[in-house]
């Protein structure tokens, strides 16, 4: 690797061998360093590759901003995370949880209190990743003089759940959320009764959406031309359809953007499938 540009002594950007752009990082490594300069690989502690078409020069100078001792300390962590995990988690999320870390161990000693009120929320939707995001809490404070509030564990918990979506945008999985929750309390007046979340049925119809949001993010809804196929369910379910069109409108006015016939027959699906749930 050579030395494109010195953040500070310990964080430069470099050119890898495959001439890509990556975020090197160890004590002294910038030291006294200079554009064009090899690297001393012995120095390098943690290597960065901004992902998620992030600007280089930004992302760097994020890292450079980051105490080193938080970047490991959530590398550490994430380490508990990733045999538990599907998809890889990458720089971003690394950073993404160094950066949170450091600033809410700083709001902790500046006597800073800040509330998080989607723990019910996350505690539904994302259950396995707060399981994870607990333990990782866990095992931060472990490291830490003085620990830091349970509550921490929800906004671990969203940098581990948008660590599955490609956008690598934190605020997209804090939208998807909100969104969430609204559809469900649609679900509940259309129905007149609570739903429960934990059922098997649920979590069906909470993965469909986290997985329509990343299609409806990337312009790839579901448009297989099933016609006939949503008329039969249009037919079976006309009571989970009609709540199906109030939810499409939810979603539409909350993305912008239309959804496909074939998207509204699966979510008539989820439903019909949610409401035999509690008819039972």
């Amino acid at each position: 690797m050579e030395v494109l540009r010195v953040f500070n002594n310990n964080v430069v950007l470099a050119r890898n061998g495959n001439g890509g752009e990556v975020i090197a990082t160890g004590n002294g490594l910038g030291f006294q360093a200079k554009p064009g300069q090899k690297i001393d690989q012995a120095k390098v502690v943690r290597v960065f590759v901004p992902d998620d078409g992030r600007d280089a020069d930004n992302f760097g100078a994020l890292v450079a901003a980051i105490p080193p001792e938080h970047l490991l300390l959530a590398d550490q962590a994430l380490e508990i995370a990733r045999s538990g995990m599907d998809s890889p988690l990458s720089s971003t999320t690394v950073v993404g949880l160094a950066d949170h870390l450091s600033f809410a161990i700083k709001r902790l000693r500046q006597g800073i209190d800040i509330e998080y009120p989607l723990w019910a929320e996350v505690s539904h939707l994302y259950p396995d990743e707060l399981r994870i995001a607990q333990r990782i809490l866990k095992h931060v404070n472990t490291c830490l003089e003085q620990p830091l509030p349970d509550a921490e564990a929800v906004p671990i918990a969203l940098h581990l759940v948008n660590a599955g979506f490609a956008t690598g945008d934190l605020a997209f999985t804090y939208q998807m959320t909100g969104i969430f929750t609204q559809l469900f309390e649609v679900l509940e007046q259309a129905y007149g009764r609570s739903f429960d979340r934990n059922t098997i049925n649920a979590a069906r119809f909470i993965t469909h959406l986290r997985y329509f949001f990343v299609r409806a993010h990337t312009g790839r809804q579901l448009d297989e031309g099933a016609a006939r196929l949503s008329a039969a369910i249009r037919e079976s379910y006309p009571e989970a359809f009609a709540t199906a069109i109030k939810l499409q409108a939810v979603l539409e006015l909350r993305l912008g953007e239309p959804l496909t016939e074939d998207e509204v027959t699966y979510l008539t699906l989820h439903i019909a499938r949610m409401v035999d749930d509690i008819r039972d």
